[in-house]
């Protein structure tokens, strides 16, 4: 099989493309052949940050992240699926590849008419932003704001915010040439990250980016209002700002519901398979070949992808 090694020391070629044997697996494990894998902000942080050690060809471990693609065999004591099933989800590492190791609780069944391109942006981003959308505790009417609103969690949160009832939403986005595509998803109003104000307070706030924008986020709701961070970019605010109007800020992360409530994980992703099947959502991402996987970091790292951006790999 073909799969991405990672050597970040390599400024020159940090990635190769490599020919292995797939790998074998164990109890409790799937061996899954890819259709679609992501590439996400997180791959660029490892690659420019140093996170992972690297090993004596300054390699280092593939990172994890979403896949769609079928189940071709089963480690020992697996339950509840067959060789054949379409299924995505989240793998821990090595995701860039055509064979992948799953574990059941992080993977799911993908209904035969989504697309893996789409299937793929909904078993990860719009989990995200429906469940940013519970711990925000939204209800219909209210309005919402929506920081990165055209990455591949937040233009799902626009729709996601549409579709529920939202009475206005918002979309925050770094630069006026993404304004169409937020509007597209379903956004009454678009300001800038750099803007003095971003228009009315609002009910609630989802916020991907995290750093300074936690704070004017706080600074854009209404009283009594939810700011719900689901970011890794980290951000500081000043507590005393919320007291006066009765604010409330929520740290959010997918990872411990789907280790502790998985349940609710499956109730949630076949509420956005129906949500999908409607026409609710039209989830939107850019896909290369896994070859040009250096192409999908700088499209990242620049900020200019609209939507999620994913890998072919079959």
């Amino acid at each position: 099989m073909r799969r991405v090694r990672f050597r970040p020391q390599d400024l020159v070629e940090p990635f190769v493309i490599e020919e292995v044997a797939a790998p074998v697996p164990g109890p409790g494990q799937l061996l899954v052949d890819t259709e679609v894998v992501g590439a996400s902000l997180g791959l660029v942080r490892m690659l420019r940050g140093g996170a992972a050690a690297a090993g004596p060809g300054g390699e280092v471990p593939g990172p994890g992240g979403e896949m769609v693609g079928r189940v071709v065999a089963l480690g020992a004591g697996v339950e509840g699926f067959r060789v054949g099933d379409r299924v995505g989800g989240v793998v821990f590492e090595n995701v860039h590849a055509q064979s992948v190791l799953a574990v059941p609780a992080m993977v799911t069944a993908v209904p035969p008419q989504v697309g893996s391109a789409e299937a793929l942006a909904l078993v990860r981003g719009g989990l995200v932003a429906l469940s940013a959308l519970r711990a925000g505790r939204f209800e219909r009417g209210e309005s919402v704001l929506v920081t990165a609103a055209a990455s591949g969690a937040g233009h799902l949160a626009v729709q996601l915010a549409r579709a529920l009832g939202a009475g206005r939403v918002v979309a925050a986005v770094g630069s006026a040439g993404k304004a169409d595509f937020v509007r597209g998803c379903g956004a009454d109003e678009v300001v800038l990250y750099g803007q003095d104000t971003w228009g009315d307070p609002v009910d609630l706030v989802l916020d991907g980016v995290g750093g300074e924008l936690v704070q004017r986020g706080v600074d854009a709701l209404a009283p009594h209002g939810r700011l719900v961070a689901f970011s890794a970019g980290g951000g500081t605010v000043d507590a005393g700002g919320l007291l006066g109007g009765l604010k409330s800020v929520i740290g959010f992360s997918i990872g411990p519901i789907s280790r502790q409530q998985p349940e609710l994980i499956e109730r949630r992703r076949a509420e956005l398979w129906d949500l999908h099947a409607a026409g609710h959502l039209r989830p939107a991402y850019e896909a290369l070949p896994l070859d040009r996987i250096a192409e999908a970091v700088e499209l990242i790292e620049s900020r200019r992808n609209h939507g999620r951006v994913l890998l072919r790999t079959a």
